[in-house]
């Protein structure tokens, strides 16, 4: 059975009603996609003022937002990392040996977001099996790590920012076992094959675009105190020029080395003992001021690293089921528990302010529970089937009032006693979460279909490159709580020996009666489990095509006193309706950048990435429809 469409939401406003389709976003007909309003920062244009452009690598991809046709289907945030998917995909390839081939680009290109020293969620489904898998290749904290890992020798939190620049942030890598594991269990290609597009890449360059500028000059401050990422990121001092070509023999030579020696190079040998040594003692510019503290990573915490292949959470939403990562991601979770909050109410049918309005209060609930119960499970007694209950959605779903607005911080319910309307625990803020990561989906001719998130935290991660190897360090133990939001309630995301941090990484895949229906995800931080819940709400109820269900703008609302919106609502009558029923916001130039492929009729595939956010994203098919 083919995914039927859905109408077009045919919603009835008030005359000063400012239909969510006519916001800033993006019109798309007959293949054409055009972008509308403003686009937010980081999007690509000219060269800021003193660029100088630059040859371009001989045969860089041009961005589009969508593509439709045969044969496989990558989408990503860049054009050389989905043209790598595609390469795998036209010699034979299938959506996970394509989806290693990109990730790996993406560490080439987007290494500020994602690369060898970070970790993901991989979510995969088989058309052989009609099943959804899942690994965790969550990155995890030293065995000497405790609840105090963050604090002064006054039991004080330390500053956010030095902790994030510092070996203690640093997790041990989760992504080149996660590339080794899922190749081995589900790929057709070896991992040798698959790095190839990406070390090529490496090694002759790509384009410098804007945002790559932009993120540079963001992190120009913290990179030029560590002499390797500065000859590597600021060549001769200055910041890359928009239109040069930008290379990185180090990262070519460091995926030359996985190719041959495998991910035990890094878990067991040499690599891994340079990610040891720089941990232990950051390469610190001595003429710096920075107080860069030393972090706690051994040999012995490599080698005993695991992916972890486990269950998905699933949901059931207008007949079709929602599969996305389980704890040690809140993603899978809040997302289902959100959908199924606003299951029994018809979306379709609601004026544009109610329908936000009602997705404003899921997501608020949803981060209420998901701070009070999602954490590492391997540590803590996560309550997966009781967030994800239809039972317990229920619960909370009758908080949400039609004319009154809910009060954040909002205390959690508890999955195991659902009790009307009475949340019953004790209110907790939603601890900082940063707003980096990337995301692609991929499907291939079979029906295989990939959803995959990878991250190194921060913008820049940890600030830090490994000597002579090309690649920064994460900093996603500064995902943890540094100490409890509330001390009257328990904190599930403290950091203890070898456990997870939290995430909010939220791959996700669609099917109906066991076939693909879409995959989707997007970085951002805890931003991504409201743009992946919008952007299905988008599409899913309101009627709108992948790309605009993408291109839309956001609002998100983490159980916080301002709910965030993007310039396309803030500056539409839209606000005002809101702010009258109670609602309060503050602005946020651009809120994630999400990916997604789509299953259509006759063995065809859609593509769709963002229009303008981080620049545009690249959707590519193998065989374009003519």
């Amino acid at each position: 059975m083919e995914y039927p469409a859905r109408p077009a939401a045919t919603s009835p406003t008030t005359a000063t009603s400012t239909p969510l389709r006519r916001l800033p976003a993006l019109a798309a007909t007959a293949g054409l996609v055009v972008a509308l309003g403003i686009a937010p920062a980081g999007a690509r244009g000219g060269a800021p003022d003193g660029a100088q452009g630059g040859a371009a690598p001989v045969g860089t991809p041009a961005k589009t937002p969508v593509a439709v046709g045969y044969g496989g289907a990558v989408s990503s945030v860049d054009a050389d990392a989905s043209a790598a998917g595609i390469e795998v995909l036209r010699r034979g390839g299938n959506a996970v040996d394509a989806a290693v081939a990109t990730a790996a680009a993406l560490g080439v290109t987007e290494p500020y977001s994602a690369g060898v020293g970070g970790g993901g969620y991989f979510v995969y489904y088989s058309a052989k099996q009609h099943k959804v898998f899942t690994l965790d290749g969550r990155e995890t904290a030293p065995r000497s790590a405790d609840d105090k890992l963050f604090l002064d020798k006054d039991g004080k939190p330390i500053p956010f920012a030095d902790a994030v620049t510092s070996g203690l942030s640093i997790g041990t890598p989760g992504t080149p076992a996660t590339w080794d594991r899922a190749l081995d269990t589900w790929g057709t290609r070896s991992l040798a094959q698959v790095l190839k597009p990406a070390e090529r890449i490496a090694r002759d360059g790509f384009t410098v675009d804007t945002t790559f500028h932009q993120q540079t000059a963001d992190n120009q401050a913290r990179f030029k105190d560590f002499p390797d990422t500065a000859k590597l990121f600021l060549p001769g001092g200055r910041l890359p020029v928009v239109g040069s070509t930008f290379t990185n023999p180090d990262l070519a030579r460091t995926y030359a080395l996985l190719a041959e020696k495998g991910v035990g190079a890094v878990y067991k040998g040499e690599l891994g003992r340079d990610i040891v040594k720089t941990v232990r003692k950051p390469p610190v510019d001595p003429a710096a001021q920075r107080v860069v503290r030393s972090g706690d990573l051994t040999e012995r915490d490599l080698a005993g690293y695991k992916v972890k292949r486990q269950a998905p959470t699933r949901t059931s939403y207008r007949g079709l089921d929602v599969y996305g990562m389980a704890p040690s991601s809140s993603g899978g979770t809040s997302v289902a528990e959100a959908l199924n909050i606003l299951e029994k109410t018809d979306l379709t049918k609601l004026s544009d302010r109610d329908y936000l309005h009602r997705y404003i209060e899921a997501s608020r609930i949803a981060f209420a529970d998901r701070g009070r119960w999602v954490g590492d499970p391997a540590f803590e007694d996560v309550p997966t089937k009781g967030l994800t209950s239809q039972r317990f959605a229920d619960s909370r779903a009758c908080l949400i009032k039609a004319d009154a607005v809910l009060s954040s911080p909002l205390a959690p319910g508890d999955p195991a006693r659902p009790t009307g309307c009475d949340s019953g625990g004790t209110a907790a803020p939603t601890t900082y979460e940063g707003e980096n990561t990337t995301h692609l989906t991929v499907a291939d001719k079979w029906g295989n279909v990939v959803a995959y998130t990878l991250t190194i935290e921060q913008t820049g991660g940890s600030g830090i490159t490994v000597p002579g190897r090309g690649f920064l360090l994460n900093n996603e133990l500064t995902d943890f709580s540094f100490a409890p939001a509330n001390s009257a309630v328990h904190d599930p995301n403290l950091p203890g020996p070898g456990k997870r941090p939290r995430s909010s990484m939220s791959p996700t895949i669609v099917t109906d009666k066991g076939r693909p229906v879409l995959a989707l995800g997007s970085p951002g931080g805890a931003t991504i489990i409201t743009t992946v819940l919008q952007t299905l709400l988008n599409h899913l109820d309101r009627g709108m095509p992948l790309v605009d269900a993408i291109a839309a703008p956001r609002a998100s609302q983490r159980n916080a006193a301002q709910t965030e919106l993007e310039p396309g609502l803030w500056n539409s009558p839209l606000r005002g309706q809101l702010t009258t029923l109670g609602h309060s916001f503050k602005q946020n130039p651009e809120i994630g950048a999400a990916t997604g492929v789509q299953r259509l009729s006759g063995g065809r595939w859609l593509a769709a990435a963002e229009t303008v956010r981080r620049g545009g994203g690249s959707a590519m098919v193998v065989s374009p429809d003519k």
